[in-house]
């Protein structure tokens, strides 16, 4: 019996969740790291502080964006290519598409930390806590280049078929940010400059470790090498990674809408809430995600190797469990609302009351959001960026953003929470649609 899964495998059960298994749990854990972070700031400095750090977060959201994007853009294509039996062009390309991710974190972070304090006016920050939201948002920004890396690197050690490696990471970066917190945010009193501080930490030491790993000789299919500048190969690894691309920034976006309205409805006060739902839903949303992400590169290889017949059970034992996990995550939150929320605003009755509320309606949309999330991963590994793009596209933006406008009006305040529920129903219906279309031109 094999001690390592390999891409080549045949995949029953028990094999796709034990290799998909590292990629949900350091999606999880990624998770988990960024509740602390809220933890610490919502109960040391208050509410206006936590509100303060999930109004910037969107946009740092948005501009970190591009490391998902190659990350899962670049695994398609080298998954694909070493199914071809071409691992030394596979070695170029990831070299090629690690180098990109860096230059270009540089670029935007250097952009980004001078306009963001006009970027944050026209979004609607407040004047009490603008000042809060440059100086978290700078110091996280000049972690930017590593943190996009760390985010390619999520989904590229997998395909390098060491998912455990990205785990590892993802614990020591954690614990960075845990510690970080604790030591600049109580011990040294630096507010939200130390909660910014710890996530920075996390996230350089994140984005770094797999720089060194992949630049020495190493145990995996994958390490850097001489490489060429290939537009070719870069332009379809945006074409391919543009679904996470558009499913993080349009998620930034209508995190910035729901603020907005929350802001017209509820005040500081609902926006404290949704950062609650936020940090929570991160969670629950983790495990799709991570599920999609570590499943993607056996697919690719898959496909890349013309075994069609592999493609089709995968995808069948890929929905079944993704129905099974949906259904878990709706009961553990609805029976765990009530004990999330206290932990963020237990300090504040009428503000926990309304989380608990918003929870409950909010955690119905966890019994359609994972098919979706898995047929967009699913074309992408495919190579059908387009495809990926539009279900993500109309998922987070058009479905959402339309639904958390117009709902509202009708709603009210509960519109709000309820706005995610209609969305994903409606994004199931478009996402099965195009498995369906598309099920002879990929032989499933």
């Amino acid at each position: 019996m094999k001690q390592n899964i390999q891409l080549s495998d045949h995949f029953t059960y028990g094999r796709l969740l034990r290799f998909t298994f590292p990629s949900i749990l350091m999606l999880i854990l990624t998770s988990l790291y960024t509740i602390v972070d809220g933890f610490f700031v919502s109960n040391i400095l208050g509410k206006t502080a936590f509100a303060s750090v999930n109004f910037v977060w969107p946009l740092l959201q948005i501009v970190s964006a591009l490391g998902f994007m190659f990350g899962s853009g670049g695994s398609a294509l080298i998954g694909k290519t070493m199914g071809e039996g071409q691992d030394e062009k596979a070695n170029r390309i990831f070299t090629l598409l690690v180098f990109s991710t860096l230059v270009l974190g540089i670029l935007i972070a250097l952009f980004t930390i001078v306009w963001i304090r006009p970027i944050l006016l026209f979004l609607g920050a407040d004047q009490s806590m603008l000042s809060e939201c440059v100086i978290y948002g700078r110091i996280i920004l000049i972690a930017l280049p590593l943190m996009m890396c760390q985010y390619a690197f999520s989904s590229l050690v997998v395909t390098a078929e060491k998912p455990k490696l990205g785990l590892y990471i993802t614990i020591l970066s954690g614990v960075l940010n845990i510690v970080g917190d604790a030591l600049f945010m109580i011990v040294f009193h630096w507010g939200v400059i130390g909660a910014a501080l710890g996530t920075a930490l996390g996230q350089f030491v994140g984005g770094l470790v797999p720089l060194i790993y992949f630049s020495k000789k190493n145990s995996s299919r994958l390490r850097f090498c001489r490489t060429k500048w290939d537009w070719n190969s870069l332009v379809k690894i945006s074409i391919n990674g543009s679904s996470e691309l558009m499913s993080n920034i349009s998620a930034s976006i209508v995190g910035m809408l729901y603020n907005a309205q929350l802001m017209k409805y509820a005040g500081a006060n609902g926006v404290a809430a949704y950062g609650t739902l936020m940090y929570v839903n991160f969670i629950f949303i983790a495990v799709f995600m991570g599920y999609s992400m570590g499943v993607a590169p056996v697919i690719s290889y898959n496909f890349g190797a013309a075994r069609y017949n592999e493609i089709k059970s995968l995808l069948k034992k890929n929905i079944q469990i993704i129905l099974c996990l949906s259904l878990c995550m709706f009961l553990i939150s609805e029976c765990l609302s009530p004990s999330m929320a206290k932990i963020y605003v237990g300090y504040d009755h009428n503000l926990l009351q309304m989380t608990i509320h918003a929870f409950r309606i909010y955690s119905i949309s966890f019994l359609f959001s994972g098919i979706s999330i898995l047929g967009s991963g699913f074309f992408t590994a495919l190579n059908d960026g387009l495809i990926s793009a539009t279900i993500s596209f109309l998922r987070t933006l058009v479905f959402e953003s339309g639904c958390v406008l117009v709902i509202p009006l009708i709603l009210g305040l509960d519109g709000i929470w309820f706005s995610v529920v209609f969305a994903e129903i409606i994004a199931i219906f478009v996402t099965i649609t195009f498995l369906i279309k598309k099920r002879k031109k990929y032989h499933y």
